[in-house]
């Protein structure tokens, strides 16, 4: 891909956004699977959307921490993949918390739990800082010349 004009394309927005979003619900499944799956005796939504629980208080609620949080890891290393740029990151990161936000809300009011907002900011922090940093890594690799060789 050539990175030189930018052409604004609203579907490929919409589709990386939606890709981001999939894989952070499905990392966030696996992750909760790993770490909830023989604490609680049925794992439901209410994990991935309820505020209360992430809480501190409990090793229930730590693991659901953890889960949220390697999450972010996760899905910083997929948009590698989905954004490829590292200018990018942080508005795609932000769209992914924001979007999370108004379904959390939906589910079960606003948020008033500062573990929440603590574990959520933390998140979207090492997301988007992770994802620019391996974005930009990426960007300044070497173009293997060897190929464009012509041979005579």
């Amino acid at each position: 891909m050539f990175y030189g004009t930018a052409v604004w394309d609203p579907w490929l927005i919409v589709g990386q956004i939606i890709c981001l979003q999939c894989s952070f619900y499905l990392s966030l499944g696996v992750f909760m699977i790993l770490f909830l799956g023989l604490r609680v005796p049925r794992l439901s939504l209410v994990y991935f959307f309820d505020y209360a629980t992430l809480t501190t208080s409990t090793v229930t609620g730590w693991c659901v921490i953890a889960s949220f949080l390697f999450t972010s890891l996760a899905v910083a290393v997929y948009m590698i993949f989905v954004v490829e740029r590292a200018r990018k990151c942080l508005d795609f990161s932000a769209t992914l918390y924001i979007i999370h936000l108004y379904l959390c809300i939906l589910n079960g009011g606003w948020p008033s739990s500062m573990a929440w907002w603590v574990v959520n900011g933390t998140g979207l922090a090492v997301m988007a800082l992770l994802a620019e940093y391996l974005c930009i890594k990426r960007e300044q690799r070497e173009i293997p010349m060897d190929r464009f060789h012509s041979r005579v």
